[in-house]
């Protein structure tokens, strides 16, 4: 279950201690990648990426400098029985995500994103666990296998029958059913507001951005706000169930059954079981993980690593700031060793990733080319509302 964790995370201890500076970073780096892994485990690795690896992007995370937890302290997300319980819970989060989604869709993959595919390109990484919904990686580095463990955002997913639509025809029909709000956003995105990266000047301007393109305008009158049925349940609804839309083809409140939300794990909602699956068996296949961008505040991704360390891979944490619990990963490391061990940098992922890769490959490391990155098309579902 997806659970967000609000203790105090603890200052990190950097290993190697050499590793405080740029070079000792890339240096330890370099030596978890080309170090052979112990006891006979496989010499691939798997990523674990986080929130922070985005912010380069210009989106918001929870707990970097400028995160949501730190300069919204009133922040609470939504969680999933709030969602399917509350028609006015749904329409608060859709009139959020409706203002939101317009910088998320345009926002491109970083530097990060991009030597995380230079990585995989080397030969160096097996797979990407990411608990990000922004679809980077999966652009990025589209032959590089990615695990989207708390799904993503460019889908929408019925709650009765499970069909996926996707978001840009739902923002269009979102739009449609609600003028008003469609002239606002038009307005908001025309001022420039949604393009600062700066959080107090969004403030200054009547704007809070939060992670997952939720966007909080104060004293907006959400109650306002109207959402279509999913199309599919509409002509054919389930069993027993009832499935109404007004005069517009909005969702009625008379239905009990045709709800649509994000196709990502929600807070409080528990991840599908292939994907936790397919998750461990990452884990299992690979000899180190390398954690990057990441508090790994939420269990689903805790526990990934510490099922790592529990099978003895050498684990490498890049983060910006503190770790969940990230005591238990280096308790019984030698401060000293050289990276092939362990390592613990607390810098940001966007110079130093790009200048690892320069790095392997001064080492002698080839590039294999494996094509251009495009994004998978989803134009067979133009036009479902």
């Amino acid at each position: 279950m997806r659970i967000p964790f609000t203790d105090p995370l603890s200052c990190p201890t950097i290993i190697p201690s050499a590793a405080r500076t740029f070079e000792g970073a890339l240096t330890a780096l370099r030596n978890f990648f080309l170090f052979p892994p112990p006891n006979g485990l496989p010499q691939s690795t798997v990523i674990l990426s986080g929130a922070g690896l985005s912010v380069a992007s210009g989106l918001a995370d929870y707990r970097g400098v400028n995160g949501t937890y730190r300069v919204n302290k009133t922040y609470r997300p939504i969680y999933y029985h709030e969602f399917l319980a509350s028609h006015d819970a749904r329409k608060r989060y859709w009139a959020r995500s409706f203002l939101g989604w317009t910088a998320l869709h345009k926002a491109q993959p970083n530097a990060s994103h991009y030597a995380v595919r230079d990585l995989g390109n080397l030969g160096l990484i097996s797979s990407v666990i990411t608990q990000n919904v922004d679809s980077f990686h999966t652009r990025t580095h589209p032959h590089l296998s990615t695990l989207e463990l708390h799904g993503y955002l460019r889908s929408t997913v019925c709650t009765s029958c499970w069909h996926e639509f996707p978001r840009d025809v739902f923002q269009d029909e979102l739009a449609r059913l609600n003028p008003i709000w469609a002239t606002f956003l038009s307005e908001t995105v025309a001022s420039g507001v949604l393009d600062t990266e700066d959080p107090n000047e969004r403030r200054a301007r009547g704007i809070r951005m939060n992670p997952d393109g939720d966007v909080d305008v104060p004293n907006a009158p959400y109650t306002t706000f109207r959402y279509p049925a999913c199309p599919k349940c509409l002509v054919s609804p389930p069993s027993e169930a009832v499935v109404a839309v007004d005069s517009d083809g909005a969702w009625n409140p008379t239905s009990n059954a045709g709800v649509l939300k994000p196709a990502v794990v929600m807070f409080g909602e528990s991840i599908n079981a292939s994907v936790k699956n397919a998750a461990e068996e990452a884990i299992d296949r690979a000899g180190k993980l390398l954690v990057l961008a990441t508090s790994l505040a939420t269990y689903s991704a805790w526990r990934l690593a510490k099922r790592a360390m529990d099978r003895g891979m050498p684990l490498a944490i890049v983060n910006l700031g503190g770790v969940r619990g990230e005591d238990v990963f280096f308790a019984q490391l030698d401060p000293q060793q050289p990276g092939n061990q362990g390592v613990r940098i607390d810098m940001s992922t966007e110079s130093l990733l790009p200048a690892l890769v320069q790095e392997l490959r001064r080492s002698g490391l080839k590039e294999n080319d494996s094509g251009t990155t495009t994004m998978p098309s989803q134009s067979g579902n133009a036009g479902v509302f």
